[in-house]
């Protein structure tokens, strides 16, 4: 999307009995510090990329996670950016 991204992740275990996970704080800041920063080099730019909001929601089930991805996929197609979810370039499924 032109000023905002969907993205539907798992956190890793931190350790092998796989009980906790990376805490989703942790994960949102080292994604946005590295993707903007390789954004500002794109477009010769400096300062804030991302808005210090996010959204963020547990996945309690296979139907809720069905209903998220299909939102997340629709998204650009809602959107008017594209005539197909499959059409969009930047999703991460293509089938």
């Amino acid at each position: 999307m032109a000023n905002h991204v969907h993205a539907v992740i798992k956190p890793l275990p931190l350790e092998v009995t796989g009980e906790n996970y990376h805490a989703l704080s942790a994960i949102m800041q080292s994604l946005k510090g590295y993707t903007s920063l390789k954004c500002n080099q794109l477009l010769e730019r400096q300062g804030e990329f991302w808005a210090h909001e996010s959204y963020d929601h547990w996945i309690r089930d296979h139907d809720e996670w069905q209903r998220i991805v299909a939102y997340v996929l629709n998204n650009p197609l809602k959107a008017g950016c594209v005539e197909r979810w499959q059409d969009w370039k930047w999703n991460y499924r293509r089938v």
